[in-house]
């Protein structure tokens, strides 16, 4: 696969979860209060929150609307022309990986090995499976059900589909949209595009579950992480008030992108 340098300017367009945190631990990772400044990705010099040091479990932080107002205008990086938010969770880390940016698409394009991802689950205090089953779509209509993405197929400005079920909104269907490959950058964004559910009620419209990620080389061997998930001002009202849930969720993500244990102790929001 041929990877060539991104000359393309970091406020394109994108494609189209949590309130308070109030107690971590050291040993859980830092889990830190709101900020009402916000979050800001990396795309300059400085990143908020900051990285922790490489190897140490992300930093994870957390803003709702009532922090950052019901029309927050989003970082100009991340294409998100839409403002406001219901919920936003931010989780940053330095992390070892030693396959380059190649490895990295190999991950994301992997859509079937979701299945089987873990969070600790705050309800019932135990590990739970948190995606049931996942894979890669030929198109946004559901049913076309194929192989995962190879490395050649995952190019800037492509979008790639796959159908992901989880353990409490069930089925739905996610665009993954390439914003920039570079052998020391990798940018991109996921968004459902069919409707959420939980006990049948909808919970979040197409477009209304937003996240975006950025992996920067740090060293030959050391990469940063920045990621955010937004769920927007018109998400419904069930969406809201669980914190350590979401936080867990997003970790569990970050763990299985650096190829991380997913159930590894301890959790980051016990």
């Amino acid at each position: 696969m041929k990877i060539t340098m991104s000359r393309k300017p970091l406020y394109r367009r994108w494609p189209g979860v949590v309130p308070l945190v109030l107690l971590a631990t050291a040993l859980c990772g830092e889990i830190t209060n709101r900020d009402d400044s916000g979050p800001v990705p990396p795309c300059g010099s400085t990143t908020v929150p900051p990285y922790p040091d490489v190897d140490k479990p992300p930093t994870v932080k957390t803003w709702d609307r009532s922090d950052l107002g019901r029309d927050w205008t989003p970082p100009a990086c991340t294409g998100w022309t839409t403002p406001g938010l219901t919920t936003l969770v931010v989780t940053v880390a330095l992390f070892r990986h030693s396959s380059g940016v190649e490895g990295l698409l190999r991950r994301i394009g992997a859509v079937s090995e979701l299945a089987g991802v873990r969070y600790w689950s705050t309800t019932h205090k135990r590990w739970q499976t948190l995606i049931v089953d996942a894979y890669a779509l030929s198109g946004p209509a559901g049913g076309l059900r194929r192989k995962d993405f190879s490395q050649d197929e995952i190019t800037e400005d492509k979008f790639l589909y796959y159908q992901q079920e989880d353990n409490l909104s069930g089925k739905a269907i996610y665009r993954m949209h390439i914003h920039s490959i570079s052998p020391d950058r990798l940018v991109f964004d996921i968004e459902n595009v069919s409707t959420m559910r939980y006990l049948l009620l909808p919970i979040f419209r197409a477009g209304e579950m937003q996240s975006i990620y950025f992996f920067e080389r740090a060293s030959p061997d050391v990469w940063r992480y920045y990621s955010i998930a937004r769920t927007g001002a018109n998400a419904s009202k069930l969406a809201g008030g669980h914190a350590a849930s979401s936080i867990n969720r997003a970790v569990a993500f970050y763990r299985y992108l650096a190829a991380i244990p997913t159930d590894q102790e301890p959790p980051a929001s016990p």
